[in-house]
């Protein structure tokens, strides 16, 4: 029986090092957010290159639909700002925390924090703190992010819904 138990542990082992967690996708996610604001120079990655690998199915046919109404004329984004910082200036990343904030009905919320204004000339921005929200679900076994939340005057908002919007209104302004 202990040769079985010793064989049965050493089989799942391999599988249990490789599991994902819920944590993984938003922490690529936020690698992408801290090089795009490294750096000014070159072209910075787009959260969206690894659309069908950190994202699930829903969110990526509702960004690609939102793609066909991009924000500038000679774009492919449908965002004219950055949607983890909520800005289009800012400094590189400082005081990044990422950690799991909890599951409800298969959803694993993950809390993201940082500062993005620390360049910023006066303290009251630099001491300012930027808060996510993503939601994580399992997909083919695998987490993905299903929405991001971004803190907003109080009041969590979410992309998705967002990009739902922009496909109405470009709906409505293709149809004029």
């Amino acid at each position: 029986m202990k040769l079985f138990v010793l064989a049965l542990t050493a089989a799942l082992l391999p599988s249990a090092a490789f599991a994902q967690s819920a944590v993984d996708p938003v922490n690529r996610i936020m690698e992408v957010s801290k090089a795009r604001w490294q750096s000014t120079e070159g072209m910075a990655p787009d959260y969206f290159d690894g659309l069908d690998e950190e994202f699930t199915k829903s969110f990526a046919a509702v960004y690609r639909e939102a793609a066909k109404y991009p924000a500038y004329d000679e774009g492919d984004s449908p965002f004219d700002y950055d949607v983890i910082t909520s800005s289009q200036d800012g400094c590189p990343l400082k005081d990044l925390t990422v950690s799991p904030d909890g599951e409800k009905d298969g959803v694993t919320v993950v809390a993201v924090s940082f500062k993005l204004w620390t360049c910023a000339p006066d303290a009251e921005s630099q001491a300012k703190v930027n808060e996510l929200k993503f939601d994580v679900v399992m997909e083919n076994g695998k987490p993905l992010i299903s929405d991001i939340h971004r803190l907003s005057e109080g009041k969590w908002d979410t992309l998705v819904g967002e990009m739902e919007q922009n496909i109405e209104l470009g709906k409505k302004g293709a149809q004029q």
